[in-house]
């Protein structure tokens, strides 16, 4: 195994705790609030998915930036 495959390696596991993290602490806040006011739902169902979306693109760019190293490294 060379340097770089170790980097790559490191780049997606490292680069995917936060938005596993995120991911968790916002569906549990999500489920909290809708929990609490049921009729908010709505309200809160575009800002939820925006914010979902936003934190896994994280996680992409983690893939991306790892694939890079992988292949043009």
């Amino acid at each position: 195994m060379d340097i770089t495959t170790l980097a790559a390696g490191l780049a997606m596991g490292l680069g995917a705790i936060g938005p596993g993290i995120g991911l968790g602490i916002g569906f549990s806040k999500a489920m909290e609030a809708i929990g609490r006011n049921p009729e908010a739902s709505g309200t809160l169902f575009v800002p939820y998915i925006l914010g979902l979306a936003l934190t896994e693109a994280i996680g992409i760019y983690a893939l991306v930036v790892s694939l890079i190293i992988l292949f043009a490294a």
